[in-house]
């Protein structure tokens, strides 16, 4: 296991896992969300764009990565074909609610800039469709749908699906 991809949900504690994988492994990563968010008002990398950072950083890590994040509508196969193993972070719904509940508070309170120069707000994370607790809510049984079809369509993927944080602990707790 050298060439990590973390998915799921927001909420899911992607960033974090990612974070202590990236450690235990020695070897980088990468957060998608800092290379798709790249200016003001949430401007959005384009698909060329995104995939340019991301073949830049994957070619820079010859002996490893961990690549936390999705965006499969702009990136393709790119993470997923180049990886040798997808950890899926998979709590409950309700679980990830609530945890993306209290960053998300925090974010506001706090008004941490983000990606890009960007600041979470009452109305870019609870209005609307496109709002960060709809996408959310809106993508969660898809994902659940998809993704282990998606994952199966290549044969060198190790799949690590982990349906809890205890799951999750243990789970990295045993990786060196």
């Amino acid at each position: 296991m050298r060439r990590v991809s973390v998915r799921g949900i927001s909420g899911s504690g992607k960033t974090t896992f990612s974070q202590a994988l990236a450690t235990r492994l020695g070897v980088p990563w990468l957060e998608l969300d800092a290379v798709h968010h790249i200016g003001p008002n949430w401007t959005e990398a384009t698909a060329e764009q995104l995939q340019e950072s991301v073949r830049a950083f994957i070619d820079s890590a010859p002996d490893g990565w961990v690549i936390d994040g999705n965006y499969d509508g702009k990136l393709g196969d790119l993470v997923t074909a180049s990886a040798d193993t997808v950890v899926w972070l998979d709590p409950p719904l309700h679980l990830a609610l609530r945890r993306l509940l209290r960053r998300t508070i925090s974010r506001i309170r706090d008004r941490t800039e983000l990606w890009g120069g960007n600041r979470e707000s009452w109305r870019t994370a609870f209005v609307g469709r496109d709002s960060l607790f709809g996408f959310t809510i809106r993508t969660y049984a898809r994902r659940r749908d998809e993704w282990p079809e998606r994952f199966a369509r290549f044969p060198q993927l190790e799949v690590v699906h982990l349906t809890s944080p205890a799951e999750a602990r243990r789970w990295l707790e045993a990786q060196e």
